[in-house]
């Protein structure tokens, strides 16, 4: 199918009232743009090829082979192969062929999982994750009424984000809506019945739960195999600079699959999230389109979730030292991260418009924090008040936008005092010159 947006599959998609179905859901819907069906490729002049894998890719001669036997040549590729998500088998498990065994990566996974959902209605399902995938199945699959047991050997749920303290508040939450958590253990094998389905999940503490469906979320790993050996890859996933480009001029990386230098950081990071995809194929469609004219990517990290009736968002990095607020009764809090004197990540759940863009500008300001008790107790007005003040002009001579190049306003004085003082001083070496030529 044409291409979609994968969030709405384990939301929307999955819901037991007026669930997502395509249209609804192509590319970028998610942003608030166009809706991108087949009938919008052709009539922009774009052939949309379905149906088609590709199977080599020369970066050296600039060709494509795909499954079918076609060779394509190419003056820019860009590559958006984005990542599959990992297999039991990898970890030395088997059964992931089990008709009630279901991934989440594709339309099909979804179709597949809806079926298995709907044939095991008020049965056991066993979450095998704690990250996204993991909590937002668990969550829609306690909508449809199925009894879910949540396993993952970390101590707290997302542990890749979470503070213990945040985590604890969306266990509690899940369990008032009768999801189970068995933390720090693994699965290590199934029990199968006569036809082959998966009855019961074993576990590494030596316990057993009952399953009529088995949901797998432990991760993805970056689509890189067909430019191995051709292009520089770095952090599992392809290099590219602040233009996307990659190690060749005529490649570009996008989504799931690129490393990208992000500027917050100040270090090359491989984001997996659809924010992250859809920015950075607009920046290297600008960087392509307009070479001269596109800057540097300079992204803000966003991660967002929905369940039940829950939201946050989180922007910027969790590294440091977390400093929480709000009030977890009420349902609105979050958290900063503070790491060497400064702001670099927030995080808040059941926050409005303005609150969510205010924690999002302050940390891409990325201001000084001294009083780590007195952040805690201003909360959300330290992000908002910071969000409200005029920045101050930059002191430096160029701007490093991606709208170009930004010159301050005082710099044209000093160019011009320098250029008479300049002038000046070579009429004077001129005229002291002259007269020592007369004098030899």
């Amino acid at each position: 199918v044409a291409p979609y947006e994968r969030p709405a599959l384990s939301k929307g998609f999955l819901l037991p009232e007026s669930p997502a179905r395509l249209p609804s859901f192509h590319t970028c819907v998610g942003a608030n743009e166009e809706r991108l069906t087949p009938k919008w490729y052709k009539e922009h002049g774009i052939e949309l090829v379905l149906g088609t894998r590709v199977k080599s890719v020369d970066v050296r001669r600039k060709k494509l082979l795909t499954a079918t036997g076609e060779t394509i040549s190419y003056k820019i590729l860009l590559i958006a192969t984005g990542a599959r998500a990992l297999k039991l088998e990898e970890f030395g498990v088997d059964g992931s062929e089990a008709e009630n065994v279901c991934y989440l990566r594709d339309l099909a996974d979804a179709n597949g999982l809806v079926n298995v959902m709907q044939s095991c209605s008020s049965g056991n399902a066993v979450v095998i994750g704690g990250g996204y995938i993991g909590m937002e199945c668990a969550a829609s699959l306690a909508i449809n009424k199925i009894n879910v047991t949540l396993v993952f050997p970390e101590v707290h749920c997302m542990a890749r984000l979470f503070t213990p303290k945040i985590a604890n508040y969306y266990e509690e939450y899940y369990q008032s809506k009768g999801v189970k958590f068995v933390k720090g253990t693994v699965l290590t094998s199934f029990e199968f019945d006569s036809s082959g389905k998966v009855m019961a999940v074993n576990l590494r503490d030596g316990s057993q739960l009952p399953a009529d469906l088995v949901v797998v979320g432990i991760g993805i790993r970056p689509n890189t195999s067909l430019f191995e050996g051709q292009l520089t890859l770095e952090k599992g996933g392809i290099k590219v600079n602040g233009k996307m480009q990659t190690s060749n001029d005529s490649v570009f990386a996008v989504g799931d699959v690129a490393a990208f230098p992000v500027k917050l950081f100040g270090e090359t990071r491989r984001l997996e999230h659809v924010d992250s995809a859809r920015k950075s194929a607009k920046h290297a469609v600008a960087a392509i389109m307009e070479p001269k004219k596109s800057g540097e990517f300079d992204y803000l990290p966003f991660f967002y979730s929905r369940v039940f009736g829950l939201s946050w968002q989180f922007y910027g990095d969790n590294v440091g030292e977390a400093v929480h607020f709000g009030d977890y009764l009420s349902g609105t809090f979050g958290a900063y991260w503070i790491s060497k004197g400064h702001l670099v990540g927030s995080f808040l759940e059941g926050g409005t418009k303005e609150e969510y863009e205010a924690i999002a500008k302050a940390t891409s300001l990325k201001p000084p924090v001294e009083d780590l008790a007195e952040l805690g107790e201003q909360g959300l007005n330290f992000a908002l008040t910071i969000s409200k003040k005029p920045q101050p002009a930059l002191p430096i001579e160029v701007s490093h936008s991606t709208s170009g190049l930004v010159l301050e306003k005082p710099m044209y004085a000093w160019y011009a005092a320098a250029g008479v003082v300049l002038a000046a001083s070579i009429a004077g070496f001129a005229y002291w010159y002259g007269r020592r030529r007369r004098r030899w």
